[in-house]
């Protein structure tokens, strides 16, 4: 059991090793990364398992003793994130393999998901901040080949400035963490914690945590650092869309929900008032672009902004109940927003457009789609019992119990726009008159309905057994409260 927190990276890296002894064998590939990703999950639950009977599970590479060696460190708050990107990457490959052109797949699509998940669940794995930039750079760097694959002219035009975004993202991330090195002497995040404790509260360390937030927010699409999101995300197929808006943004909203929790807690009157601002602003911009939009595709990359603010206004408001909603609402976020990507992304197979002035009345031929679809939007907005109520319940708890009124008052109306947002698409495309459609794609429609249902199904389970649910969200946020847990699990004091 000792190596269990590294099969989660180390299967799919193999799985995409493997996939490149057979370029043009589109069945072997479809195989491969098909077992791959299973094994993956496989491997996910049994940490899982092994995490909630046994506790913090830690791994140190080279068997160098912490802080010297590289460590993984499978939390409840890691291996539960691992898990659901595993689960979301499953169906949503299984629907690309449906969607997309052979084209797509021989030109190094499962090749590029799987370095994806490596990268994603290496960087929710790492205890070692610089080998966070690593797996960063791994997961964009698949990113990079997604985001062209198919050469049209709008995902070239959109991945240079992707590209061009993410450079100097990246290069910030690496002078971050040679400033933090500077001051502290050290990479293992728990010793990291630990010397900044050490230190006390220097300004240097509240400069640190800003330049941090810089890095972490042009990953996550905070405000005002999201002006690259809607045109890079709506140029990929619909698969590749599902994928970076599930899971890309999520890691850049994860990283600051770690950072500013074991490493930035000293000057929370300053870095977390801050956060909460640009987190309470994220929310209003994203509100204000799922409303105004008519393209299908786009009115949910805005909802992403807004699911970014409402999460990280939990983590700035750091009470327990706030941070508990934080990682319910993190999770219920990608299994949803994975569902209405591949949900749209049939509407736009059918029409053969994505813009809703091209759609209506989808229900009569469609019914299953539009009702699906229907229950994903109710989940998205936070109706009781789905799962984005819980999560918001308790981020507005944990907001009152501040003292704000502001913020929870906002995240409340958050959910009333985001309904309207998401009832338009609705309303428009599958209420009304009934078209005449002509989607290159539309009799793959029913096939393509069964992973993305999947997924919704995931998404009422995860609201109606939240019950059974609540003790793993209690368990991934004892470190997020208490760094000591985290710390005596990795230095083993």
């Amino acid at each position: 059991m000792i190596n269990l927190p590294l099969l989660p990276i180390l299967i799919p890296l193999l799985s995409a090793v493997l996939l490149m002894f057979f370029p043009k064998r589109i069945k072997a590939q479809r195989i491969i990364a098909m077992a791959g990703i299973t094994g993956t999950i496989i491997a996910a639950i049994v940490l899982t398992a092994e995490v909630k009977a046994n506790g913090i599970q830690t791994l140190n590479l080279g068997s160098w003793p912490a802080p010297y060696g590289i460590p993984l460190v499978s939390d409840m708050l890691s291996v539960l994130l691992v898990l659901t990107s595993s689960i979301l990457t499953f169906f949503v490959v299984w629907y690309a393999m449906i969607y997309m052109d052979e084209s797509y797949e021989r030109f190094f699509f499962y090749i590029g998901v799987m370095f994806l998940l490596t990268g994603i669940n290496g960087a929710f794995t790492t205890g070692d901040i610089f080998n966070l930039f690593v797996f960063f750079e791994v997961f964009l760097i698949a990113s990079y080949l997604l985001i062209v694959l198919g050469g049209k002219k709008g995902q070239l035009r959109e991945s240079i400035k992707y590209l061009l975004i993410n450079v100097i993202s990246s290069a910030l991330f690496v002078t971050a963490v040679a400033y933090l090195y500077s001051v502290v002497g050290t990479l293992n995040m728990a010793d990291v914690s630990q010397r900044i404790d050490e230190l006390g509260s220097p300004g240097i360390i509240t400069v640190i945590a800003i330049f941090f937030l810089i890095v972490f927010g042009l990953k996550g699409a905070i405000f005002p650092l999201y002006f690259w999101l809607p045109g890079s995300y709506s140029a990929p197929p619909i698969p590749i869309l599902a994928l970076f808006g599930a899971l890309l943004t999520k890691v850049g909203v994860y990283s600051i929900m770690r950072t500013y929790t074991l490493f930035f807690y000293h000057d929370q009157g300053y870095t977390h008032e801050i956060l909460a601002v640009l987190a309470l602003l994220s929310i209003i911009v994203g509100v204000i672009g799922a409303i105004a939009y008519r393209n299908v595709k786009t009115i949910i990359i805005y909802n992403i902004v807004i699911a970014v603010g409402v999460i990280l206004y939990g983590v700035a408001a750091m009470t327990p109940a706030a941070l508990e909603g934080a990682v319910f609402y993190l999770l219920h976020d990608m299994v949803i927003k994975a569902a209405l990507f591949l949900l749209v992304g049939i509407m736009i197979a059918i029409a053969g457009a994505s813009h809703l002035n091209k759609m209506g009345g989808m229900i009569r031929d469609y019914p299953r789609i539009g009702w699906t679809y229907f229950v994903a939007a109710l989940a998205l907005a936070g109706i009781p019992p789905l799962s984005g109520f819980v999560g918001k319940l308790l981020i507005v708890q944990g907001g009152f119990e501040t003292g704000d009124m502001v913020g929870p008052l906002l995240v409340l109306l958050s959910s009333l726009m985001v309904l309207y947002s998401a009832m338009k698409i609705f309303m428009n495309g599958f209420w009304g008159t009934p078209k005449e459609y002509h989607g290159a794609k539309a009799h793959l429609a029913n096939r393509l309905w069964v992973p993305a249902a999947a997924l919704v199904l995931i998404a009422i389970a995860y609201g109606v057994g939240s019950e059974a649910v609540y003790p793993f969200i209690q368990m991934a946020v004892e470190p997020l409260i208490d760094p000591a847990v985290y710390i005596e699990a990795v230095l083993k004091e």
